[in-house]
Protein backbone atom coordinates (compact mmCIF):
# COMPACT_ATOMS: atom_id res chain seq x y z
CA UNK A 1 0.00 0.00 0.00
CA UNK A 2 1.42 3.73 -0.61
CA UNK A 3 2.19 5.30 2.46
CA UNK A 4 3.27 8.54 3.97
CA UNK A 5 6.54 8.53 4.48
CA UNK A 6 8.74 11.25 2.55
CA UNK A 7 10.41 14.65 2.62
CA UNK A 8 8.79 17.28 0.78
CA UNK A 9 12.08 19.56 0.48
CA UNK A 10 9.54 23.26 0.66
CA UNK A 11 8.36 25.51 3.00
CA UNK A 12 5.72 24.46 5.63
CA UNK A 13 3.90 27.97 7.55
CA UNK A 14 1.05 27.53 9.55
CA UNK A 15 -1.24 30.27 7.99
CA UNK A 16 1.18 31.00 5.09
CA UNK A 17 -0.64 32.12 1.84
CA UNK A 18 -1.14 29.81 -1.03
CA UNK A 19 -0.89 30.63 -5.13
CA UNK A 20 -4.30 30.04 -5.92
CA UNK A 21 -6.28 29.33 -9.59
CA UNK A 22 -7.91 32.08 -11.25
CA UNK A 23 -11.41 30.26 -10.04
CA UNK A 24 -12.18 30.01 -6.76
CA UNK A 25 -10.39 26.93 -4.48
CA UNK A 26 -12.96 24.90 -2.57
CA UNK A 27 -12.93 21.07 -1.35
CA UNK A 28 -16.77 20.91 -1.43
CA UNK A 29 -16.78 18.29 1.79
CA UNK A 30 -15.29 17.32 4.84
CA UNK A 31 -16.55 13.98 5.27
CA UNK A 32 -17.02 10.40 3.35
CA UNK A 33 -20.83 11.34 3.07
CA UNK A 34 -20.49 14.81 1.72
CA UNK A 35 -17.99 13.91 -0.83
CA UNK A 36 -20.84 10.69 -2.07
CA UNK A 37 -22.91 13.76 -1.96
CA UNK A 38 -21.30 15.74 -4.64
CA UNK A 39 -20.43 12.66 -6.61
CA UNK A 40 -24.12 11.93 -7.10
CA UNK A 41 -24.70 15.83 -8.13
CA UNK A 42 -21.97 14.86 -10.90
CA UNK A 43 -24.31 11.69 -11.70
CA UNK A 44 -21.01 9.61 -11.31
CA UNK A 45 -22.71 6.49 -8.17
CA UNK A 46 -23.86 3.75 -8.73
CA UNK A 47 -25.68 2.11 -5.97
CA UNK A 48 -25.20 -2.00 -5.82
CA UNK A 49 -27.24 -4.44 -3.41
CA UNK A 50 -26.91 -7.78 -1.84
CA UNK A 51 -23.53 -7.99 -3.31
CA UNK A 52 -21.66 -10.67 -1.15
CA UNK A 53 -18.39 -9.84 0.68
CA UNK A 54 -17.06 -13.56 0.30
CA UNK A 55 -17.15 -13.04 -3.85
CA UNK A 56 -18.84 -10.66 -5.26
CA UNK A 57 -17.59 -7.53 -4.09
CA UNK A 58 -14.23 -8.13 -4.90
CA UNK A 59 -15.00 -9.58 -8.28
CA UNK A 60 -17.02 -6.13 -8.92
CA UNK A 61 -13.73 -4.01 -7.91
CA UNK A 62 -11.65 -5.96 -10.46
CA UNK A 63 -13.70 -4.44 -13.27
CA UNK A 64 -14.43 -1.09 -12.42
CA UNK A 65 -11.23 0.07 -10.98
CA UNK A 66 -9.32 -0.52 -13.98
CA UNK A 67 -11.74 2.14 -15.93
CA UNK A 68 -10.94 5.33 -15.21
CA UNK A 69 -14.58 6.85 -16.52
CA UNK A 70 -16.52 3.87 -14.33
CA UNK A 71 -18.33 5.62 -11.59
CA UNK A 72 -17.97 5.28 -7.72
CA UNK A 73 -19.62 2.03 -6.72
CA UNK A 74 -21.40 1.99 -3.25
CA UNK A 75 -22.64 -1.88 -2.02
CA UNK A 76 -25.27 -1.87 0.39
CA UNK A 77 -27.25 -4.35 1.84
CA UNK A 78 -24.32 -6.69 1.93
CA UNK A 79 -25.54 -10.07 3.21
CA UNK A 80 -23.85 -11.03 6.95
CA UNK A 81 -22.96 -7.86 7.41
CA UNK A 82 -24.01 -4.83 9.91
CA UNK A 83 -27.60 -3.59 9.00
CA UNK A 84 -27.43 -0.65 7.24
CA UNK A 85 -23.55 -0.69 6.25
CA UNK A 86 -22.23 -0.16 2.86
CA UNK A 87 -18.78 -0.52 0.92
CA UNK A 88 -17.59 2.15 -1.22
CA UNK A 89 -15.43 1.55 -3.92
CA UNK A 90 -13.63 3.71 -7.29
CA UNK A 91 -13.84 7.01 -5.59
CA UNK A 92 -10.71 8.39 -7.74
CA UNK A 93 -12.17 8.53 -11.65
CA UNK A 94 -13.85 10.57 -14.24
CA UNK A 95 -14.95 13.77 -13.02
CA UNK A 96 -14.68 13.19 -9.82
CA UNK A 97 -10.84 13.31 -10.08
CA UNK A 98 -11.14 17.15 -10.12
CA UNK A 99 -13.89 17.23 -7.34
CA UNK A 100 -11.95 15.22 -5.16
CA UNK A 101 -8.79 17.72 -5.02
CA UNK A 102 -11.00 20.77 -5.09
CA UNK A 103 -10.96 21.66 -8.66
CA UNK A 104 -13.29 22.02 -11.56
CA UNK A 105 -13.59 19.64 -13.79
CA UNK A 106 -12.17 19.14 -17.84
CA UNK A 107 -8.44 19.65 -16.32
CA UNK A 108 -5.91 17.35 -18.89
CA UNK A 109 -3.67 14.86 -15.85
CA UNK A 110 -0.49 17.50 -16.22
CA UNK A 111 -3.11 20.55 -15.57
CA UNK A 112 -4.29 18.38 -12.27
CA UNK A 113 -1.61 17.62 -10.86
CA UNK A 114 0.09 21.07 -11.54
CA UNK A 115 -3.15 22.25 -10.09
CA UNK A 116 -2.77 20.54 -6.64
CA UNK A 117 1.09 21.82 -6.22
CA UNK A 118 0.65 25.09 -6.97
CA UNK A 119 -2.35 25.51 -4.74
CA UNK A 120 -1.09 22.82 -1.81
CA UNK A 121 2.12 21.43 -1.77
CA UNK A 122 4.09 25.20 -2.89
CA UNK A 123 3.51 26.60 0.13
CA UNK A 124 2.53 24.07 2.78
CA UNK A 125 0.59 25.68 5.36
CA UNK A 126 -1.00 24.11 8.69
CA UNK A 127 -4.12 24.64 10.51
CA UNK A 128 -3.77 22.77 14.00
CA UNK A 129 -6.50 20.04 14.20
CA UNK A 130 -9.15 20.70 17.36
CA UNK A 131 -11.00 18.39 20.05
CA UNK A 132 -14.30 17.79 20.41
CA UNK A 133 -16.32 16.00 23.08
CA UNK A 134 -18.20 14.34 20.45
CA UNK A 135 -19.50 13.68 16.16
CA UNK A 136 -21.15 11.16 14.50
CA UNK A 137 -18.46 8.81 14.42
CA UNK A 138 -19.53 8.43 18.40
CA UNK A 139 -22.94 7.29 17.60
CA UNK A 140 -22.05 3.81 17.90
CA UNK A 141 -18.95 2.59 20.45
CA UNK A 142 -17.81 -1.16 20.93
CA UNK A 143 -15.74 -1.76 23.86
CA UNK A 144 -14.71 -4.63 26.03
CA UNK A 145 -16.77 -8.42 24.87
CA UNK A 146 -18.81 -6.49 22.56
CA UNK A 147 -15.99 -5.62 20.35
CA UNK A 148 -16.23 -7.16 16.93
CA UNK A 149 -14.81 -5.93 13.78
CA UNK A 150 -16.03 -8.64 11.47
CA UNK A 151 -19.24 -7.19 11.33
CA UNK A 152 -18.33 -4.59 8.78
CA UNK A 153 -18.72 -5.49 4.90
CA UNK A 154 -15.01 -6.20 4.66
CA UNK A 155 -14.74 -7.70 1.50
CA UNK A 156 -12.19 -10.93 -0.03
CA UNK A 157 -10.65 -8.05 -2.50
CA UNK A 158 -8.38 -11.17 -3.98
CA UNK A 159 -8.59 -14.36 -5.03
CA UNK A 160 -5.59 -15.34 -3.17
CA UNK A 161 -5.84 -13.08 -0.44
CA UNK A 162 -4.75 -14.58 3.06
CA UNK A 163 -8.13 -12.85 4.96
CA UNK A 164 -10.56 -9.93 4.96
CA UNK A 165 -8.60 -6.80 4.44
CA UNK A 166 -10.34 -3.93 5.90
CA UNK A 167 -7.51 -1.72 5.23
CA UNK A 168 -7.23 -0.70 1.68
CA UNK A 169 -8.44 2.90 1.81
CA UNK A 170 -7.57 3.63 5.48
CA UNK A 171 -5.21 5.08 6.91
CA UNK A 172 -3.37 4.17 10.75
CA UNK A 173 -2.79 7.26 12.95
CA UNK A 174 0.44 7.09 15.09
CA UNK A 175 2.89 8.69 17.13
CA UNK A 176 6.37 9.37 17.88
CA UNK A 177 7.25 8.44 21.69
CA UNK A 178 10.21 11.03 21.44
CA UNK A 179 8.55 13.85 20.09
CA UNK A 180 4.72 13.83 20.25
CA UNK A 181 4.44 14.31 16.50
CA UNK A 182 1.33 12.73 15.17
CA UNK A 183 1.96 10.77 11.81
CA UNK A 184 -0.81 9.08 9.67
CA UNK A 185 0.02 6.92 6.70
CA UNK A 186 -1.59 4.04 4.60
CA UNK A 187 -0.89 0.38 5.20
CA UNK A 188 -2.94 -2.59 4.62
CA UNK A 189 -4.83 -3.65 7.58
CA UNK A 190 -6.13 -7.89 8.02
CA UNK A 191 -8.36 -9.18 9.86
CA UNK A 192 -7.57 -11.90 12.68
CA UNK A 193 -10.58 -12.49 14.68
CA UNK A 194 -13.28 -10.34 16.37
CA UNK A 195 -10.68 -8.25 18.41
CA UNK A 196 -7.50 -8.08 16.69
CA UNK A 197 -6.32 -7.15 13.21
CA UNK A 198 -2.59 -6.89 11.79
CA UNK A 199 -0.94 -4.33 9.26
CA UNK A 200 1.77 -4.54 7.15
CA UNK A 201 4.79 -1.51 7.56
CA UNK A 202 7.33 -1.58 4.67
CA UNK A 203 11.11 -0.40 6.53
CA UNK A 204 11.72 2.97 6.59
CA UNK A 205 8.35 4.40 6.63
CA UNK A 206 7.29 6.79 9.16
CA UNK A 207 4.68 4.32 11.12
CA UNK A 208 7.39 1.82 11.03
CA UNK A 209 10.12 3.67 12.48
CA UNK A 210 7.14 4.80 15.34
CA UNK A 211 6.63 1.10 15.60
CA UNK A 212 10.11 0.13 16.07
CA UNK A 213 10.99 2.98 18.80
CA UNK A 214 8.12 1.24 20.74
CA UNK A 215 9.21 -2.04 20.24
CA UNK A 216 13.37 -1.10 21.24
CA UNK A 217 11.68 0.11 24.51
CA UNK A 218 9.80 -2.81 25.16
CA UNK A 219 6.35 -0.69 25.35
CA UNK A 220 3.04 -1.37 23.48
CA UNK A 221 2.32 1.02 20.61
CA UNK A 222 -1.25 3.48 20.60
CA UNK A 223 -2.31 3.19 17.09
CA UNK A 224 -6.13 4.01 15.52
CA UNK A 225 -7.11 2.74 12.08
CA UNK A 226 -9.53 5.34 9.93
CA UNK A 227 -11.56 2.77 7.62
CA UNK A 228 -13.79 5.24 6.16
CA UNK A 229 -12.64 8.73 6.08
CA UNK A 230 -12.86 11.90 3.90
CA UNK A 231 -11.06 10.99 0.43
CA UNK A 232 -8.64 14.29 0.99
CA UNK A 233 -7.22 13.26 4.65
CA UNK A 234 -6.81 9.52 2.86
CA UNK A 235 -4.89 10.92 0.25
CA UNK A 236 -2.11 13.05 2.41
CA UNK A 237 -2.30 9.24 4.05
CA UNK A 238 -1.06 8.29 1.14
CA UNK A 239 1.43 11.25 0.09
CA UNK A 240 4.73 12.45 0.97
CA UNK A 241 4.65 14.86 3.73
CA UNK A 242 7.54 15.70 5.57
CA UNK A 243 8.33 14.07 8.91
CA UNK A 244 7.49 16.19 12.01
CA UNK A 245 4.08 17.60 10.02
CA UNK A 246 0.84 16.34 11.18
CA UNK A 247 -1.31 15.22 7.78
CA UNK A 248 -4.40 16.27 9.95
CA UNK A 249 -3.09 19.72 10.17
CA UNK A 250 -2.32 20.42 6.88
CA UNK A 251 -5.78 18.90 5.33
CA UNK A 252 -6.79 22.10 7.78
CA UNK A 253 -4.51 24.19 5.83
CA UNK A 254 -5.92 23.16 2.77
CA UNK A 255 -9.58 23.78 3.29
CA UNK A 256 -8.84 27.09 5.87
CA UNK A 257 -10.47 25.88 8.80
CA UNK A 258 -9.46 23.12 11.34
CA UNK A 259 -10.35 19.41 11.46
CA UNK A 260 -12.52 18.58 14.35
CA UNK A 261 -10.92 15.73 16.20
CA UNK A 262 -12.35 13.17 18.88
CA UNK A 263 -9.53 11.88 21.27
CA UNK A 264 -9.53 8.30 21.26
CA UNK A 265 -10.41 6.91 25.38
CA UNK A 266 -7.72 4.78 25.68
CA UNK A 267 -4.88 5.79 23.39
CA UNK A 268 -5.82 9.63 23.62
CA UNK A 269 -4.60 9.43 19.73
CA UNK A 270 -7.18 11.81 17.66
CA UNK A 271 -9.37 10.71 14.50
CA UNK A 272 -11.74 12.55 12.73
CA UNK A 273 -14.82 13.13 14.89
CA UNK A 274 -16.82 12.70 11.11
CA UNK A 275 -15.09 9.60 10.35
CA UNK A 276 -16.80 6.25 9.30
CA UNK A 277 -15.17 3.44 11.47
CA UNK A 278 -12.20 3.90 13.65
CA UNK A 279 -10.01 0.95 15.44
CA UNK A 280 -8.48 2.54 18.54
CA UNK A 281 -5.80 -0.54 20.21
CA UNK A 282 -2.39 -1.02 21.47
CA UNK A 283 0.28 -3.12 19.48
CA UNK A 284 1.86 -5.11 21.87
CA UNK A 285 6.12 -5.44 21.04
CA UNK A 286 5.76 -9.40 20.98
CA UNK A 287 2.40 -9.97 19.80
CA UNK A 288 2.72 -11.32 16.04
CA UNK A 289 0.34 -13.87 13.92
CA UNK A 290 0.38 -14.35 10.46
CA UNK A 291 -0.61 -12.00 8.29
CA UNK A 292 -0.64 -12.01 4.34
CA UNK A 293 -0.44 -12.81 1.57
CA UNK A 294 -2.11 -9.63 -0.25
CA UNK A 295 -2.30 -8.81 -3.77
CA UNK A 296 0.02 -5.46 -3.88
CA UNK A 297 0.23 -2.44 -5.91
CA UNK A 298 3.44 -3.96 -8.05
CA UNK A 299 0.28 -6.55 -9.63
CA UNK A 300 1.53 -9.36 -7.87
CA UNK A 301 1.40 -11.17 -4.30
CA UNK A 302 4.86 -9.48 -3.15
CA UNK A 303 4.84 -11.06 0.07
CA UNK A 304 4.26 -14.32 1.38
CA UNK A 305 2.26 -14.96 4.88
CA UNK A 306 4.86 -14.42 7.54
CA UNK A 307 4.30 -12.88 10.93
CA UNK A 308 3.65 -9.26 11.92
CA UNK A 309 2.52 -7.35 14.28
CA UNK A 310 -0.75 -7.54 15.90
CA UNK A 311 -3.30 -4.77 17.16
CA UNK A 312 -5.30 -5.75 19.98
CA UNK A 313 -8.87 -3.77 19.34
CA UNK A 314 -9.96 -2.04 22.78
CA UNK A 315 -12.60 -0.06 20.96
CA UNK A 316 -14.80 1.00 17.91
CA UNK A 317 -16.23 3.90 16.97
CA UNK A 318 -18.89 4.25 13.98
CA UNK A 319 -21.55 5.96 12.63
CA UNK A 320 -25.14 5.14 11.86
CA UNK A 321 -25.18 2.95 8.54
CA UNK A 322 -21.21 3.36 8.67
CA UNK A 323 -19.48 3.30 4.71
CA UNK A 324 -16.06 1.23 4.82
CA UNK A 325 -13.80 2.79 2.18
CA UNK A 326 -12.23 0.44 -0.21
CA UNK A 327 -9.57 1.24 -2.33
CA UNK A 328 -7.58 -2.35 -3.13
CA UNK A 329 -4.61 -2.37 -5.68
CA UNK A 330 -5.37 -4.40 -8.42
CA UNK A 331 -2.67 -4.99 -11.56
CA UNK A 332 -1.42 -1.38 -12.84
CA UNK A 333 -2.96 0.71 -13.55
CA UNK A 334 -5.63 1.01 -11.76
CA UNK A 335 -7.67 3.10 -9.26
CA UNK A 336 -4.57 3.72 -6.79
CA UNK A 337 -2.18 4.32 -9.60
CA UNK A 338 -4.18 7.61 -10.64
CA UNK A 339 -4.64 9.03 -7.53
CA UNK A 340 -0.94 8.09 -6.78
CA UNK A 341 0.14 9.66 -10.16
CA UNK A 342 -1.58 12.79 -9.61
CA UNK A 343 -0.36 13.86 -5.96
CA UNK A 344 2.97 12.52 -6.41
CA UNK A 345 3.75 13.73 -9.81
CA UNK A 346 3.38 17.21 -7.65
CA UNK A 347 5.47 16.74 -5.05
CA UNK A 348 8.04 15.30 -7.08
CA UNK A 349 8.40 18.18 -9.33
CA UNK A 350 8.31 20.42 -5.93
CA UNK A 351 10.99 17.74 -4.75
CA UNK A 352 13.51 18.46 -7.61
CA UNK A 353 12.60 22.21 -8.25
CA UNK A 354 13.44 23.29 -4.60
CA UNK A 355 16.56 20.58 -4.67
CA UNK A 356 18.31 23.35 -7.57
CA UNK A 357 17.05 21.63 -10.69
CA UNK A 358 16.20 24.86 -13.22
CA UNK A 359 13.59 24.64 -15.88
CA UNK A 360 11.82 21.79 -14.88
CA UNK A 361 8.35 21.42 -17.01
CA UNK A 362 6.81 18.32 -16.06
CA UNK A 363 7.49 15.89 -13.84
CA UNK A 364 4.81 12.21 -14.02
CA UNK A 365 5.06 8.94 -11.89
CA UNK A 366 3.08 6.73 -14.27
CA UNK A 367 0.02 4.57 -13.42
CA UNK A 368 1.46 1.38 -15.23
CA UNK A 369 4.29 1.26 -12.55
CA UNK A 370 1.87 2.29 -9.84
CA UNK A 371 3.25 5.97 -9.64
CA UNK A 372 6.67 4.65 -8.26
CA UNK A 373 8.56 2.65 -10.48
CA UNK A 374 8.05 4.49 -13.90
CA UNK A 375 9.32 8.10 -13.35
CA UNK A 376 9.21 10.51 -15.96
CA UNK A 377 10.83 14.41 -16.15
CA UNK A 378 11.07 17.18 -18.90
CA UNK A 379 13.19 19.90 -18.47
CA UNK A 380 14.39 23.15 -20.69
CA UNK A 381 18.27 22.45 -20.88
CA UNK A 382 20.79 24.70 -19.72
CA UNK A 383 23.84 23.37 -19.74
CA UNK A 384 26.05 20.00 -20.09
CA UNK A 385 24.84 17.39 -17.07
CA UNK A 386 21.45 19.22 -16.85
CA UNK A 387 19.58 15.90 -17.81
CA UNK A 388 21.54 13.62 -15.60
CA UNK A 389 21.17 16.09 -12.57
CA UNK A 390 17.42 15.95 -13.22
CA UNK A 391 17.28 12.09 -13.35
CA UNK A 392 19.88 11.41 -10.26
CA UNK A 393 17.89 13.92 -7.83
CA UNK A 394 14.58 12.65 -9.37
CA UNK A 395 16.00 9.03 -8.87
CA UNK A 396 16.77 9.85 -4.66
CA UNK A 397 14.89 12.26 -3.41
CA UNK A 398 12.32 11.14 -1.42
CA UNK A 399 9.35 10.77 -3.38
CA UNK A 400 10.98 9.03 -5.60
CA UNK A 401 13.22 6.75 -3.47
CA UNK A 402 11.30 4.33 -2.39
CA UNK A 403 10.62 1.05 -4.79
CA UNK A 404 11.49 2.95 -7.80
CA UNK A 405 12.98 1.37 -11.02
CA UNK A 406 12.90 3.80 -14.15
CA UNK A 407 13.90 7.07 -14.66
CA UNK A 408 13.55 8.97 -18.00
CA UNK A 409 14.46 12.51 -18.67
CA UNK A 410 13.64 14.07 -21.42
CA UNK A 411 13.17 17.61 -23.19
CA UNK A 412 10.01 20.27 -22.49
CA UNK A 413 8.78 19.54 -25.83
CA UNK A 414 7.52 16.20 -24.16
CA UNK A 415 4.01 15.70 -22.92
CA UNK A 416 5.71 13.26 -19.88
CA UNK A 417 2.31 12.26 -18.67
CA UNK A 418 1.88 10.81 -22.26
CA UNK A 419 3.36 7.49 -21.83
CA UNK A 420 3.13 6.65 -26.26
CA UNK A 421 5.65 10.03 -25.92
CA UNK A 422 7.67 9.35 -23.60
CA UNK A 423 8.48 6.19 -24.96
CA UNK A 424 9.36 7.58 -28.74
CA UNK A 425 11.17 10.44 -27.15
CA UNK A 426 13.32 7.80 -25.09
CA UNK A 427 13.81 5.50 -28.21
CA UNK A 428 14.77 8.45 -30.29
CA UNK A 429 16.83 10.38 -28.45
CA UNK A 430 18.76 7.99 -26.21
CA UNK A 431 21.71 5.38 -27.05
CA UNK A 432 21.81 2.26 -25.32
CA UNK A 433 25.60 2.60 -24.53
CA UNK A 434 25.88 6.36 -23.42
CA UNK A 435 22.77 7.11 -22.13
CA UNK A 436 21.71 5.08 -19.08
CA UNK A 437 23.26 5.24 -15.47
CA UNK A 438 23.01 2.35 -12.80
CA UNK A 439 22.51 3.14 -9.13
CA UNK A 440 22.91 -0.07 -7.02
CA UNK A 441 21.37 -0.91 -3.69
CA UNK A 442 18.55 1.61 -3.85
CA UNK A 443 15.67 1.78 -1.22
CA UNK A 444 12.79 -0.86 -2.21
CA UNK A 445 10.47 -3.46 -0.21
CA UNK A 446 9.83 -6.65 0.29
CA UNK A 447 6.66 -6.40 -2.20
CA UNK A 448 9.05 -6.19 -5.09
CA UNK A 449 8.38 -9.48 -6.74
CA UNK A 450 12.36 -9.07 -8.68
CA UNK A 451 14.34 -9.15 -4.95
CA UNK A 452 15.32 -12.70 -4.72
CA UNK A 453 13.67 -14.30 -1.82
CA UNK A 454 16.68 -15.61 0.10
CA UNK A 455 17.66 -11.45 -0.47
CA UNK A 456 14.30 -10.76 1.07
CA UNK A 457 14.81 -13.72 3.84
CA UNK A 458 18.68 -11.70 4.52
CA UNK A 459 16.94 -8.44 4.93
CA UNK A 460 18.25 -6.93 1.40
CA UNK A 461 15.26 -5.15 0.57
CA UNK A 462 17.72 -3.14 -1.97
CA UNK A 463 17.05 -2.93 -5.74
CA UNK A 464 19.00 -0.94 -8.81
CA UNK A 465 17.48 2.28 -10.72
CA UNK A 466 18.36 2.97 -14.46
CA UNK A 467 18.56 6.72 -15.15
CA UNK A 468 18.18 7.37 -18.76
CA UNK A 469 18.93 10.37 -20.90
CA UNK A 470 16.78 10.70 -23.67
CA UNK A 471 16.88 14.49 -24.21
CA UNK A 472 18.42 15.44 -27.13
CA UNK A 473 22.79 15.22 -26.63
CA UNK A 474 23.30 18.49 -25.22
CA UNK A 475 26.71 19.51 -26.90
CA UNK A 476 24.79 18.79 -30.51
CA UNK A 477 20.94 19.27 -29.73
CA UNK A 478 20.61 23.05 -32.43
CA UNK A 479 21.23 19.97 -35.03
CA UNK A 480 19.38 16.84 -33.86
CA UNK A 481 16.68 17.14 -36.69
CA UNK A 482 13.34 18.72 -36.25
CA UNK A 483 10.12 17.07 -34.90
CA UNK A 484 7.23 15.92 -38.19
CA UNK A 485 4.74 17.62 -35.46
CA UNK A 486 2.90 20.96 -35.52
CA UNK A 487 3.83 23.71 -33.18
CA UNK A 488 1.25 23.65 -30.10
CA UNK A 489 -0.69 26.79 -31.69
CA UNK A 490 -1.16 24.78 -34.97
CA UNK A 491 -2.27 21.67 -33.35
CA UNK A 492 -4.43 23.80 -30.99
CA UNK A 493 -6.15 25.60 -34.27
CA UNK A 494 -6.26 21.74 -35.98
CA UNK A 495 -7.78 20.43 -33.33
CA UNK A 496 -10.43 23.17 -32.98
CA UNK A 497 -11.44 23.00 -37.09
CA UNK A 498 -10.83 19.66 -37.56
CA UNK A 499 -12.13 17.63 -34.74
CA UNK A 500 -14.90 16.98 -35.23
CA UNK A 501 -13.85 14.56 -38.26
CA UNK A 502 -12.60 12.09 -34.97
CA UNK A 503 -16.13 12.48 -32.78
Amino acid sequence: MADDMGNVIGKVAEGGAATRLENELRIPYTDLREWLEEAEKLGEVRHVQGASWERDIGMASEVVLHNDTAPCIVFEDVPGTLEGSRVLTNFFASKRMAMTLGFSSGLSKMELTDAFRQNYMEDLRTIPHEFVDSGPVTENVMEGDDVDVRIFPTPMWHDEDGGRYIGTGSYNVTADPDSGWINIGTYRVMIHDKTSVGFYISPGKHGRIHRDKYQQRGEPMPAVIVCGGDPMTFLMGCSEVPPGVCEFDVVGGFRGEAMQMIEGRHTGLPFPANAEIVLEGFVHPDARKEEGPFGEWTGYYGSRMREEPVMDIKAIYYRNNPILLGCPPQRPPDELARYRAVTRSALLKENIKKAGVPDVHGAWLHEVGTARMLVAVSIKQRYPGHARQAGHIACQCHVGAYAGKYVIVTDEDIDVSNLEELIWAMLTRSDPAESIDIIPNAWSTHLDPRIPPWEKEKGNLTNSRAIIDACRPFHWKDDFPPVNAPSPELAKESRDKWGYLCD
